[in-house]
């Protein structure tokens, strides 16, 4: 199994065009946030157990990053249960959040990185969360062997 800055320095790969950087900084977290809604309108269920599995991936890969990933993932879920909106509307999130990222990787000028694994859908969310907490928390320790120095999120965070 690869490790968390295994994952994040390969992700960073096709990741390093600012103006891509900066629509990844968007997209990612609402495509996050489309999923869940999604999948809560068909059954809370479901989605509480695909939440569940999602943390156990990232407690195996790293377990502060997992944390912070499972304060996100609840606010996220507790959101969607109160807002009274109905799925088409995170429907259309989801598709316009791809659309967003499927154009900044033309920008890039790079293939999205789960093209060649499906498991980077979900280290892109962790790959935001890592570089959110260094921009929140100076003495946060970045998981890329990179130390992320290609990687900044936008100084508004």
């Amino acid at each position: 199994m690869k490790t968390i800055s295994e994952w994040l320095d390969e992700y960073s790969e096709s990741h390093q065009d600012k103006t891509n950087k900066a629509i990844h900084w968007v997209c990612v977290p609402t495509i996050l946030f489309s999923i869940i809604g999604i999948l809560a309108h068909f059954s809370a269920l479901l989605t509480a157990l695909i939440l569940v599995l999602t943390f156990v991936f990232y407690a195996r890969l790293d377990l502060v990053l997992a944390v912070a990933m499972a304060a996100l993932l609840a606010v996220m879920a507790w959101l969607i249960f109160i807002l009274p909106v109905g799925v088409g509307f995170y429907i259309a999130i989801f598709v316009l959040a791809w659309i967003g990222q499927f154009y900044g990787h033309k920008v890039e000028g790079k293939k999205p990185s789960f093209l060649k694994d499906l498991q980077f859908l979900l280290i892109g969310p962790v790959w935001c969360m890592d570089a959110y907490l260094g921009k929140l928390i100076p003495k946060w320790r970045k998981r890329q062997k990179s130390q992320m120095t290609a990687i900044q999120a936008p100084s508004s965070f």
